[in-house]
């Protein structure tokens, strides 16, 4: 059995704990850690309708206590954001898989905070994975994957064409959707429209596979502009104005294109005639050409593989890592 305790409980949070509650045999789960107070003492039954006596708790010490062997994080998404959730699970001696989209390759980033936890980590004999379905598989694992039936790559371009519709308030805002075209481009000046986290750390996560030396990263957000009025329950948006972002990633070696990530993002891509699909064509010998459609669900596709990670964790080597560091994942069967 694996002892595993759970930081954070939201859509992401609470599909883990599906997946935890899956594998009985497999999985002790000795702590649920919450953010919010008004979870407090509500069990985790409660919360997701299945039986499961376990107490959410903000007192994370005390989970942490228990000495779980993971503990798996998912809260925010910038390294500023979850240092206080990673720094005490390493110092308590537990491994921990996190799915902020920035520790996926810290570096990228704030090398000094990768280097911390990098550190810490080692101290304590202990390991931290990044994961997740973009950055952490999609647009970047998968890559290398194929990469390795090539003799010879050149470049590489790929792209995600996703549905935003499923996703609540807080990726509306920070995909634009929602706004005027003059709202969207101040709102990408100042920085409150993001659009999608994590293509450089996608794009230095190849390149560290591939041992490419990449100089400049560059990232575009363009408005995606809707013809016709489209709706979900959390926003409502009229012909003219901006149902989703477009985002591109370039990385660039010696002034040469190498990586080109491409990543439309809208809801409702069907009133546009937009499938949705996930795509890889890299140029070399031989060439691929990858073309999974539709999508493959971002949610799912996130917490199945923080899951499918913890029963690696146990035999990797201490530090800071990410997903090329590891074995190849695969689905976790449960023991019967």
């Amino acid at each position: 059995m694996i002892k595993v305790a759970e930081w954070g409980t939201g859509m992401m949070g609470q599909g883990l704990l599906g997946f935890i509650l899956d594998r009985p045999k497999d999985i002790d789960l000795v702590g649920v850690i919450v953010t919010n107070p008004a979870k407090e003492g509500k069990s985790v039954g409660e919360l997701l309708g299945r039986p499961c006596d376990v107490k959410m708790t903000t007192d994370f010490e005390a989970v942490l206590a228990t000495k779980p062997d993971v503990v798996c994080i998912n809260t925010q998404s910038n390294l500023d954001e979850v240092e206080p959730q990673i720094l005490p699970a390493l110092k308590a001696g537990c491994n921990v898989i996190c799915i902020a989209e920035k520790i996926s390759y810290p570096w990228a980033s704030d090398p000094e905070r990768a280097d911390l936890f990098d550190r810490v980590a080692k101290e304590n004999g202990v390991s931290i994975l990044g994961t997740g379905i973009n950055p952490g598989f999609v647009l970047d694992a998968l890559i290398v994957m194929w990469s390795s039936i090539c003799l010879r790559v050149d470049s590489i371009e790929a792209s995600r064409v996703n549905d935003l519709s499923p996703f609540g308030p807080t990726v509306m805002v920070g995909q634009g959707v929602g706004t005027t075209v003059e709202q969207f481009e101040k709102g990408v000046a100042d920085g409150s429209i993001v659009g999608h986290i994590g293509f450089p750390e996608s794009i230095e996560l190849i390149a560290k596979a591939l041992n490419w030396k990449i100089d400049e990263i560059v990232e575009t957000r363009e408005p995606i502009v809707t013809e016709v009025e489209r709706s979900t329950p959390h926003v409502n948006v009229p012909a003219g104005w901006v149902a989703g972002c477009k985002q591109v990633g370039k990385g660039y070696s010696n002034g040469e294109l190498k990586i080109h990530l491409i990543h439309p993002q809208q809801i409702h891509p069907e009133m546009a005639n937009q499938g949705t699909g996930d795509y890889i064509k890299i140029v070399g010998d031989p060439n691929v050409n990858m073309v999974n459609s539709p999508e493959i669900p971002g949610g799912k596709g996130t917490y199945a593989s923080t899951g499918n990670y913890i029963p690696l964790m146990k035999d990797a080597k201490p530090g800071m890592l990410t997903v090329v560091d590891m074995p190849l994942p695969r689905f976790w069967t449960p023991t019967d």
